[in-house]
């Protein structure tokens, strides 16, 4: 199984896809799953950007609302987290799990998934050393400090996936875990990675 790993999109799905498929053209090969990790920014409507963290001037409908309107559909079976920079209100409606528009699914806040043979894990949001001891408590229409705790991680979620008793394969968080960088070629992972964008 090939697998497409990309970080944050921030809603242009259509660049995204044309660089899939310029790489499935050019090498070959056929890309069986894509694999996002946050800022994914599901804006359905003019009304979800009053739930998307960003400063007013970066707001954009960019392509996402033409996959969930049905018009046009995913090329690729596409699995995602949040991040800090969503369309919370419509994640939040997809807390356990859903399809955000055909063939592309939200792996909620705190969730498995099988995918084939492959087990995804996922993580939504990111750090809050304030706000990870409490409760979901935020609501739509949100305010200036909501629309940011809304997409903190909390510790129940956390405890959930630590619960798991069989092993994963693969799991994804917008923040880099602890120490990563102690592991594995750091040299190429920050400093020098490579792009196959056009």
């Amino acid at each position: 199984m090939k697998i497409a790993v990309e970080g944050c999109i921030h809603g242009d799905l259509d660049k995204v896809y044309d660089t899939i498929k310029y790489i499935e053209n050019t090498r070959n090969i056929k890309i069986d799953l894509l694999l996002c990790y946050g800022d994914f920014q599901a804006v359905r409507n003019g009304k979800d950007m009053d739930s998307l963290n960003v400063a007013p001037k970066y707001r954009e409908m960019k392509s996402f609302w033409i996959y969930y309107s049905g018009q046009e559909v995913a090329p690729v079976p596409t699995i995602f987290i949040g991040g800090n920079n969503e369309a919370s209100n419509y994640l939040w409606e997809l807390y356990y799990v859903g399809w955000a528009a055909p063939n592309i699914y939200f792996l909620g806040y705190a969730v498995v998934v099988k995918f084939g043979n492959i087990r995804i894990n996922g993580l939504s949001g990111i750090y809050n050393a304030r706000n990870y001891c409490l409760g979901h408590h935020e609501r739509p229409p949100y305010n200036d400090n909501t629309i940011r705790s809304v997409y903190h991680v909390r510790e129940y979620n956390v405890h959930k996936l630590m619960h798991l008793e069989k092993l994963i394969d693969i799991f994804l968080s917008h923040d880099w875990p602890l120490s990563i960088t102690d592991y594995g070629n750091w040299q190429q992972l920050v400093c020098c990675k490579k792009t196959f964008r056009r």
